[in-house]
């Protein structure tokens, strides 16, 4: 396939295809996505590392493969909904940080993955430093995934399901889907979900989800610390993260 790389075509133009070519899951590899954007593959591999550095573009660094980034699904989250859930939820983060001294997160769901898209740590001295901006889990794997996994409709939910399972099989064998769906029913019940020992031995966290203009949900806040710290408090976190996600919700509910 003949490539269109030349000097009529701009750099915004170039970035643009390379944005669109990835919006199919199929293409993930440097070769395909020049292809597709009709570009060589030096001037593809320059756009990925500049869109990579601006969290536009992620780089699986194992398959070495290219996905979109958080701030693909921040821009997205943002056009449906007319809202700023990263700006809005900032404040939340913040005062959840200072009030326990933990690592407060906010999520996004994209498909069948949760996406860490801000957080603020805390000033106790054992962190949750296994999580960065950008880093991306299936549903259901930590506290705030958990959260947006369990306020799924049952349609969607069945849909996603074995997607996660299945990559829970090769990436959490310790945490079996039966695990996963126990821990969902929970949630649903208490309407917060928590979490131990299942990324990190020792380690949890306590999530609640965050919904949009349609009911639906579209983030989570979660605290994840030392498990000493998360079973002792559940009740005082789960409340505190269900009035921040109702703040943060009265931003485009004025009547809520």
């Amino acid at each position: 396939m003949p490539t269109l790389d030349s000097a009529a075509v701009s750099s915004t133009k170039k970035a643009c295809r390379v944005l669109a070519s990835l919006s199919d899951r199929r293409i993930h590899r440097l070769t395909d996505i020049a292809q597709h954007a009709s570009l060589d593959m030096s001037t593809a591999l320059r756009i990925l590392k500049d869109l990579e550095s601006e969290g536009f573009v992620e780089r699986d660094p194992e398959s070495k493969h290219y996905m979109l980034g958080p701030q693909v699904y921040a821009m997205h989250h943002a056009m449906v909904d007319g809202l700023d859930l990263r700006g809005l939820a900032r404040p939340a983060l913040i005062r959840l940080a200072r009030r326990f001294g933990d690592t407060v997160i906010l999520s996004m769901p994209v498909g069948w993955e949760s996406v860490c898209v801000d957080l603020c740590f805390g000033d106790y001295p054992i962190r949750a430093n296994y999580l960065e901006v950008g880093s991306r889990r299936p549903l259901g794997v930590g506290a705030g995934s958990l959260a947006l996994l369990s306020a799924l409709d049952e349609d969607e939910a069945q849909a996603l399901l074995p997607l996660v399972r299945e990559r829970l099989a090769a990436r959490y064998p310790r945490f079996p889907a039966e695990a996963l769906d126990a821990a969902a029913r929970r949630a649903r019940e208490l309407g917060h979900a928590m979490l131990l020992d299942v990324v990190v031995e020792k380690m949890g966290g306590l999530g609640v989800a965050v919904r949009g203009p349609s009911g639906r949900a579209i983030g989570a806040l979660s605290v994840a610390a030392l498990n000493e710290r998360i079973e002792p408090r559940e009740q005082e976190l789960a409340q505190a993260l269900a009035e921040e996600a109702r703040a943060i919700e009265r931003a485009w509910m004025p009547h809520a």
